[in-house]
């Protein structure tokens, strides 16, 4: 494809992202979906540790605002899920507070202040526990990463503590670079809240799932730990990037200074990503990270002598929204394999992914390429 057509088409796809945007704008969801609500008999809850670099709100159920406060923020959330809805969906209120029989909507807010963090992780009553830390995306206020995450933790049967990192999103399209400069901004907050994890007694590990433009404050509070420690702190076992927004060569220089003690890293790509098409555009043509496709050549040289890195293609893969850029959490394969496997600490192989699932060894030891039929099933020879 030439060039003026390959922006052409990157253009088109632009314009298709916007115009799903605006649909969805249409249908709209209230202000003020956490004002909490008493929970009801025969629902589920997720009772989550949130920590965020927003400025806080005085609107009643919006907490923090997509601003940036002055300091990192702990709270205490409880948000109550209802039965009988499918893997991977969110039923939003169409009011507020909403109803706990047919909506998620929160039980209670508790603030945690700084120093009283070390005894939220000791609520495994005396034996350890994981840690599951989730960083969400550009485009997302804070409403929507409690009850995003919420409903991952519950899909994926996390017998984990979860924890969220919320940086400032705006929560607009149109102010991509604003939220890139709010990520940088939170870095060493998140950093602090996994060097927090990793020094408790009570924690046995961490994972941390990142999503889209969350992934580069993950990322580099990673690497940030370890630059100051000579390592990753062992405790941080495995790090998800799904969907991510990162430059290829730049990830590639991340992972290096991470060092060889490093965590398991597992990448959710795909190539049909709508939103990473839009950040692509905006980069001027460069392909993002959650967007590569393992066959080419100049992917795979980006990844050789990487160890302990696995690429997970879900581009075969339809679900949630037209953007797919959420498959991660609305793909019930998808959320199986987080909480039956990753979030376990372990790492994902081809007898983890039953029919018509199929993996192939793509890099040797470099990494390995799972992809999804009936679109393709690549070999070793094939790709090499």
């Amino acid at each position: 494809m030439t060039p003026g057509l390959d922006r052409r088409h990157l253009r088109n796809a632009v314009m298709a992202l916007v115009c799903a945007l605006g649909l969805g704008a249409c249908a709209g969801t209230p202000r003020g979906m956490l004002q909490t609500v008493p929970p009801v008999p025969g629902t589920d809850r997720v009772n989550m540790l949130t920590a965020t670099t927003r400025a806080p709100s005085a609107e009643p159920g919006v907490l923090f605002s997509g601003d940036r406060g002055d300091t990192v923020s702990f709270s205490n959330i409880v948000v109550s899920i209802p039965r009988d809805r499918e893997v991977g969906t969110i039923q939003l209120p169409r009011s507020v507070p909403g109803n706990p029989e047919t909506d998620f909507t929160v039980s209670s807010v508790t603030p945690i202040a700084k120093p009283q963090l070390a005894s939220w992780f000791n609520k495994a009553n005396g034996r350890k526990r994981r840690v599951f830390v989730f960083v969400h995306g550009f485009n997302t206020p804070f409403d929507r990463a409690v009850f995003r995450f919420a409903q991952l933790a519950h899909d994926a049967d996390a017998n984990a503590l979860p924890a969220l990192f919320s940086w400032p999103s705006r929560g607009h399209l149109l102010d991509y670079a604003r939220d890139f400069d709010n990520a940088s901004y939170s870095r060493s907050d998140l950093a602090y809240l996994l060097k927090a994890a990793a020094n408790s007694p009570s924690v046995s590990d961490i994972v941390i799932l990142a999503h889209s433009m969350g992934s580069w404050p993950a990322v580099e509070a990673v690497r940030q730990l370890a630059l100051e420690q000579g390592g990753v702190p062992r405790k941080i076992s495995n790090l998800i990037l799904a969907s991510p927004d990162l430059d290829v060569g730049v990830f590639r220089r991340q992972v290096e200074d991470m060092g060889k003690r490093r965590p398991q890293i597992t990448l959710f790509v795909a190539q049909h990503d709508r939103a990473l098409q839009l950040s692509r555009f905006i980069s001027r043509g460069a392909t993002r990270l959650g967007g590569i496709d393992l066959t080419r050549d100049e992917y795979q040289q980006q990844f050789a002598g990487l160890s302990g890195i696995t690429v997970l293609d879900l581009t075969a893969i339809n679900a949630g929204d037209r953007i797919n850029h959420d498959l991660y959490a609305a793909s019930p394969d998808a959320v199986r394999l987080i909480g039956d496997r990753l979030l376990q600490g372990q790492v994902i192989t081809d007898s983890d992914v039953s029919p018509p699932l199929a993996a192939a060894d793509a890099l040797g030891s470099a990494a390995s390429l799972l992809v999804t039929a009936p679109i393709r099933i690549f070999d070793a020879a094939s790709i090499r």
